[in-house]
Order: structure tokens, then sequence, then C-alpha cells
């Protein structure tokens, strides 16, 4: 009887429940994510991949769709990113430092960039193309030696 009692499937009170943020609303490709989009919605645990969806309603706040996001449905972790600092044709700080010598210039960014991330920009006096990584303040640092 023991037996027939665990393959007895649980009453929906006693199953284990997940709480994850999803969109109130359908949020597009390019859209920033807010507070204002998202509600707490709760999940059967087993129902759901936890490490492939996102489980922090904050760290979802700020970030870019990279897909399109339905209403009620788990965001995935791939399905968002952070918000670009460096936009391609725009102009960006270049900064170079090397011991106490520091250099600093704009630059005209070739592509998007995040923090972290290397991008190619070119120098708008000389014309050059170069390389560097984008810093969390939006600033492109160069690498020294």
């Amino acid at each position: 009887m023991a037996v027939l009692a665990m393959l007895l499937p649980l009453p929906a009170a006693q199953a284990a429940e997940l709480v994850l943020p999803v969109p109130r609303v359908t949020i597009y490709p390019g859209d920033v994510i807010d507070d204002g989009v998202l509600a707490d919605r709760a999940f059967i645990a087993h129902t759901v991949s936890l490490p492939s969806v996102n489980a922090d309603r904050k760290g979802l706040i700020g970030k870019v769709a990279k897909r399109t996001l339905l209403p009620g449905q788990p965001i995935p972790v791939i399905a968002v990113r952070d918000a670009y600092l460096v936009s391609q044709g725009k102009t960006a700080l270049v900064v170079y430092q090397d011991g106490g010598l520091v250099i600093t210039g704009n630059a005209l960014a070739l592509q998007n960039g995040g923090p972290g991330e290397v991008v190619s920009l070119r120098n708008v006096d000389s014309g050059v193309i170069i390389k560097g990584t984008v810093m969390a303040d939006g600033s492109v640092h160069l690498g020294g030696p």
C-alpha cells in the first residue's frame, strides 16, 4: 500500500513551489527591462530547470532583452544581456595608461560592447583602428605593457 501512495501525484498544496520573475507584457528584443514590466509567478519546482532561467528579479532590472519574452513565462538566462556601454557609431572615451602616464582621447566605436568586452574603435584624428576593453564607467582602456 505504501508503494501505491508513492506513485500517486502530490496534491498541488504539497508540491514544492518556485517563485520566478516573469514578464507582465510582451518584451521585445532591445527593450530594457524595468521593475514595472515584471511580476512574480509560482511554478511547480520540478517543471522548471532553475539553472537555465533567471530567478533573481533585481538582477533582471536594467538588462536588455535579446529575444521576445512572453508574458507569464520564465525568462531564460540566455535571453537577456547587459546594456551596451559603448555603442557602434558613437564616440567613446579611450584611455591609455602606463605607469604615471595617462593619455585620453576620443574614438569612434566600430561595434557595440558591454563591460569587459573587447571592441574595435577608429581614432578620430588619425583614422587608425584600435582595440580596447570596455570598462564599467563606459570608457575603453587600451592595453599597456
